[in-house]
């Protein structure tokens, strides 16, 4: 038995931005990397199937739900000075979290991530970022936990680039290690302070969302091909193209996974047909179908 917690048919709307999601047949949350390590060992023997998650954004649940286990990493999230120029921070630490954390040390340089919602862990995995730079681009090295064990993976060694890192298929990220540099307290906090506002600005939409839906295609921007097909205030059932951001799907009440799924498919049919661009979805489905 972990240490952490391990509930059962836990619904996973409740671990979601969007808001929507059937149970999970189990949700765990190890209360470090060793009871990580002892619940995947628990879960192999017993043939269970797993997926591991931070915060909930950028993650579309279906709504019969997950068979098997949703591991979440929210625990993991200790955030240190390795040394005079280097931040390291667990999957589970909250973005905004690990630029203050390196702002009161005269540290920066990834002030970008701030008003992005999450943590370290699902940073990473997408490679988030703002202004034509990447969280990766920052990045050092990443510990891995890889088939059981934990290892250290310079970034020289790993495949990513835009909002995607390739990994082995069972690999999770405990940490990255930040490449910082040297900067004034409170220039940083400008830099904070102007990020938060832009995104203020730019995306409170109002409703809870998954942030940007659809990936920017290649020297182009989602939300201008969606409002050019016409779609920005399309609806289905209780999924909504916001009128505010329209490559924001968001939940204007009682909106299921199915609603979110088929507002997708018209958008990319749209998108495809007056620009002849297919979208891709940024946001990851998951569950059964």
């Amino acid at each position: 038995m972990i240490r952490g917690i391990l509930l059962k048919n836990e619904p996973m709307y409740l671990h979601t931005s969007l808001k929507v999601g059937g149970p999970a047949d189990l949700y765990a949350v190890p209360e470090d990397s060793a009871d990580l390590q002892l619940l995947l060992r628990q879960f192999a023997t017993e043939n269970i199937p797993w997926l591991t998650i931070g915060q909930g954004y950028n993650l579309l649940v279906r709504d019969k739900g997950i068979r098997g286990a949703v591991i979440s990493l929210e625990r993991l999230s200790g955030i240190t000075l390795a040394d005079d120029t280097h931040i390291r921070a667990e999957a589970g630490a909250e973005n905004l979290a690990v630029v203050r954390f390196a702002q009161e040390l005269g540290l920066g340089g990834i002030s970008y991530i701030s008003g992005i919602p999450g943590t370290v862990g699902g940073a990473i995995r997408m490679n988030a970022g703002a202004y034509g730079e990447g969280i990766l681009e920052r990045t050092e090295c990443l510990t891995l936990l890889r088939e059981g064990k934990i290892r250290d993976f310079c970034m020289g060694e790993l495949d990513y680039g835009y909002r995607q890192l390739h990994l082995q298929a069972g690999d999770i990220v405990l940490a990255a290690l930040f490449r910082m540099e040297q900067r004034e307290a409170q220039l940083t906090e400008e830099e904070v302070r102007k990020d938060l506002a832009l995104r203020r600005s730019k995306h409170n939409v109002g409703f809870p969302s998954a942030g940007s839906f659809f990936k920017n295609p290649a020297g182009q921007a989602a939300w201008r091909l969606i409002d050019a097909a016409g779609m920005r205030g399309a609806r289905v059932g209780g999924a909504l193209v916001s009128e505010v951001h329209s490559n924001f799907l968001v939940n204007a009440g009682g909106a299921t996974a199915k609603d979110f799924l088929e507002l997708s498919a018209i958008i990319k049919n749209a998108v495809f047909s007056t620009s002849g661009v297919t979208l891709e979805e940024e946001v990851r489905i998951v569950g059964a179908n």
